[in-house]
């Protein structure tokens, strides 16, 4: 028997629009610029070039949410007037490509091309005379130190794996044979097993081996687990030093390596390949201005040979077809539009929030800040937020700052007003760079000098910054 019932229920659904916005909001610049020309391959409807019945104005003008005409007092209006944010005075020649100006001071880096440690090491290896058993042999060997430059596995398990892969017997004397001849590439102390026997490999490079070098190599070599510890007496004891060769020994221990490769690694090769999503700038009356990046990403348009096809009355499959491809190109053009403002209100709601930071570039003057605080100014959902910021940049004119470190957490002052966490982690940077590093503070002595200057911190908070700013415990600074 069938019954016929009616139900009642709340369901989210997308438009086509809202999914494409979505889908490109988090994207960085470059992805964007990847997107779009996949996008322009894909569609036969979507051209470059500026549409004849859009407006001049690149970007639509920012409006201050909290402006809603309700008649309500603002007292951020005061705080900061947002109309010097406007966007309509900026010339169209420069949201091409290839009109740029060599005075509009666009600070994007170029990309560096970068070989690994390894490859390096390989280089060094294939001005050797080695037969090619010799080179797989090395090759496998250089392929198998970790990131410090080390060399964590033994020779036997290394020959067995070399004969296993490549159908040969390789003995472990021919291992052992190899790696030698490896550590005494540069730089020194490639492919030692340890630390201790990196540092070893070090001082047998110096040539001036005088008593101060004979009194580190005792060290080294008799009292290396002392030496770790900073247990200064037992080293004395063990080696029979006094404090002054004592004091020249260690400082010629400290200029050793104990991460031999990060002398062939750039790590700033990351920044090197930042575009940034943002560029803010001051203007001679001392106002911030920001704008979006877009140096190299095309205008969009509907191709009107196409469109006028569409219009025509063709067979119903070539018709549903152009429809199709319209509607998507629609779509994907107003989505990268809302993109564009949906981006240029969320970093006007932080420049707003941090206005201090941003006229300054200390980093002290950060306000706690929380996506939901954006949110709540731009009348977007959190979500939205998080995905504007995540891996975005913006160009100021201290240097590339990445969005999501403006966001920080709050601490209660003594006085009652709330500081950022990145405050307080600076002012830790300050005391312990201040410190004696014959007696350094530990992190009670450092949360009770934060007390002193109004930081109410508990000490484990204080360990957890310390830890995150890379600072080592007190022990491990000791120098004498």
């Amino acid at each position: 028997m069938q019954r016929q019932t009616q139900t009642q229920r709340q369901t989210l659904k997308y438009s086509p629009l809202q999914i494409q916005m979505l889908n490109l909001l988090h994207l960085t610049t470059m992805e964007l610029e990847q997107r779009i020309k996949e996008e322009l391959e894909e569609n036969p409807i979507l051209e470059e070039g500026k549409d004849d019945n859009a407006s001049e104005d690149t970007v639509d003008e920012f409006q201050d949410p909290a402006d809603t005409g309700t008649g309500e007092d603002n007292s951020m209006q005061d705080y900061y007037d947002w109309d010097e944010f406007r966007d309509d005075d900026v010339p169209d020649y420069k949201t091409y490509a290839n009109n740029q100006s060599p005075d509009n001071e666009l600070y994007t880096r170029p990309m560096v091309e970068t070989i690994s440690f390894r490859d390096d090491l390989k280089q060094q290896v294939h001005f050797l005379r080695l037969d090619d058993r010799q080179q797989l042999i090395a090759d496998f060997i250089l392929d198998s130190l970790d990131e410090d430059g080390f060399l964590r596995r033994e020779s036997d398990v290394i020959a067995d794996d070399i004969s296993f892969a490549n159908s040969m017997f390789i003995d472990t004397e021919e291992v052992n044979w190899i790696l030698k001849i490896i550590q005494q590439l540069d730089p020194a102390g490639i492919a030692a097993n340890d630390l201790r026997e990196c540092l070893l490999i070090q001082l047998n490079r110096i040539e001036n081996q005088d008593d101060t070098w004979k009194w580190a190599y005792k060290i080294v070599t008799d009292a290396f687990d002392e030496l770790g510890s900073r247990n200064y007496d037992k080293i004395m004891r063990i080696t029979g030093l006094d404090e002054e060769s004592l004091k020249k020994a260690i400082a010629l221990i400290t200029t050793l390596n104990p991460k031999p490769a990060s002398g062939l690694r750039n790590d700033s090769i990351v920044n090197e390949s930042i575009k940034p999503d943002f560029m803010l700038r001051y203007t001679e009356d001392g106002e911030i201005e920001v704008q979006l990046t877009w140096g190299n990403s095309p205008a969009l348009r509907l191709n009107k040979l196409f469109t006028q096809m569409a219009e025509q009355k063709n067979d119903k499959a070539t018709n549903q077809f152009l429809k199709n491809k319209m509607n998507s190109a629609k779509w994907f053009i107003d989505a990268i539009k809302q993109r564009e403002n949906t981006m240029l209100s969320t970093l006007k709601a932080i420049v707003r929030l941090q206005y201090d930071y941003f006229q300054s570039g200390d980093i002290k003057k950060l306000r706690p800040m929380i996506l939901k605080d954006v949110a709540e100014i731009i009348y977007m959902d959190i979500s939205t937020v998080s995905r504007v910021t995540t891996n975005k940049y913006v160009q100021t004119p201290f240097g590339i700052v990445l969005l999501k470190d403006l966001f920080t957490e709050g601490v209660t002052n003594e006085d009652g007003t709330e500081v950022s966490n990145r405050e307080i982690q600076e002012a830790i940077r300050e005391i312990v760079s201040a410190e004696d590093k014959r007696h350094p503070y530990n992190d009670q002595q450092i949360t009770d000098m934060l007390s002193e200057k109004g930081y109410s911190v508990a000490r484990r908070t204080v360990a957890k910054y310390r830890e995150q700013l890379n600072i080592p415990t007190a022990r491990l600074r000791v120098t004498i």
